[in-house]
């Protein structure tokens, strides 16, 4: 352990995993070192406003990365989902051997769910590979792997999954499984693999909140929203996926297999799709129409 007084280096700190994983650690009373780029960001601000420290740098300085990792005890590593996976696989390397070598005693590494899987997925390869690497240094470690965001639903501009003039997009079929995890929940069980390392140091978890079918998605949405939203399933195809890849996708047992009740009692606020839509998912959704909320 390199540092004495707890302190957890959280990279993209003014992302969704990274923001929510430092303000629960900070909710937690655990002291935040923040790996921005830009400490003049409102996001940036704002985390020094609530009491973390910042650094400034990124994942391609390994000058930047080996002073922010100075006298830290954890990190929480998060790398940006890239189209160019061999990128994101040296950012995410060079991430976990600076850990290393600072001599860091606990890094939880966000992942994606079913990145062990072999799914042919891009993205979700080049996680793999990472926590392959990270396995394979011994450095004590903690893996979350989160399933699809609840957020996603909140945001513009997505070619599939997300809610463009009513209509959700996404690659399964209506009536397939999809589980589902509110950011804020991921920041949760980071939170707690830092304060209780001997529940978590060597596991791997799958995340998630809630288990719907898109069909079912869009009713609680139009509900909770009171305007209808309907489902349309994409063809693989046309987003050029592996045949493998698509095959994930079509299954009918559902992409993502996080045991829901298990993690909930381990972190009985989990959230359900439901209540995300009560405690201001609705509210963030209802913007993406010209006449707002």
């Amino acid at each position: 352990m390199s540092g004495t007084d707890g302190t957890i280096l959280v990279t993209g700190a003014t992302g969704r995993q990274g923001g929510a994983t430092a303000t629960q650690l900070l909710a937690a009373g655990l002291p935040v070192r923040a790996l921005v780029r830009d400490p003049s960001a409102p996001a940036a601000k704002a985390l020094t406003a609530a009491g973390a420290e910042l650094r400034t740098g990124d994942l391609d300085d390994p000058h930047s990365l080996a002073a922010a990792l100075d006298g830290v005890h954890g990190v929480f590593g998060v790398t940006p989902d890239d189209l160019d996976a061999e990128r994101e696989i040296r950012r995410g390397r060079a991430l976990v051997d600076a850990a290393v070598s600072a001599g860091v005693g606990h890094f939880v590494f966000a992942s994606v769910g079913g990145a062990e899987r072999g799914t042919g997925i891009p993205y979700w390869e080049s996680k793999w590979q990472i926590e392959r690497h990270l396995a394979a240094t011994g450095l004590p470690s903690t893996v979350l792997r989160p399933v699809r965001f609840m957020e996603n639903h909140t945001l513009t501009g997505l070619p599939v999954g997300g809610i463009v003039d009513g209509v959700l997009t996404h690659l399964f079929a209506p009536d397939t499984p999809v589980q589902l995890i509110a950011v804020t929940d991921i920041g949760a069980f980071a939170a707690l693999a830092f304060a209780r390392p001997q529940d978590y140091l060597g596991q791997a978890l799958e995340l998630a909140g809630d288990e719907l079918t898109p069909e079912r998605t869009v009713q609680l949405i139009t509900d909770r929203l009171g305007r209808e939203v309907r489902y349309r399933q994409v063809p693989a195809a046309t987003l050029g996926l592996t045949s493998g890849a698509a095959r994930a996708f079509a299954s009918g047992r559902g992409l993502w297999q996080a045991d829901i009740a298990a993690l909930r009692t381990r972190h009985p606020g989990l959230l359900d799709f439901t209540t995300w839509l009560e405690r201001g998912g609705a509210a963030r959704m209802s913007t993406l129409w010209p006449d707002g909320p």
